[in-house]
């Protein structure tokens, strides 16, 4: 899938959260650290966003965020779980011994 557009994504790690804004509101995906992971386990939107696309750039954007620093992801909520299942290629951001 090509690159939508630059999002402009914060890190917000006093509320362990990426967070960018759209027109409804609010987009974040709510993480956890443990030694070199990062665990993805809530993405909240506005009421009555459906834009896949987007989640799906803002996903990608985080995952780039992560090989930046180096991480190894842990998707814990079943929706990155099949963004992961869908986009093979970042298969290597698992930590060893995570199957999906």
């Amino acid at each position: 899938m090509e690159h939508l557009i630059t999002l402009d994504i914060k890190d917000n790690s006093f509320a362990r959260q990426f967070e960018t804004t759209v027109e409804e509101g609010l987009v974040t995906v709510e993480y956890s650290f443990q030694e070199r992971k990062i665990f993805l386990t809530k993405i909240n939107t506005p009421d009555h966003f459906e834009n896949t696309a987007f989640i799906h750039q803002f996903l990608t954007d985080i995952l780039a965020i992560a090989v930046e620093r180096k991480l190894k992801v842990v998707p814990i909520l079943p929706e990155i779980v099949i963004f992961f299942k869908k986009n093979p290629e970042y298969k290597e951001l698992l930590p060893p011994g995570i199957r999906l």
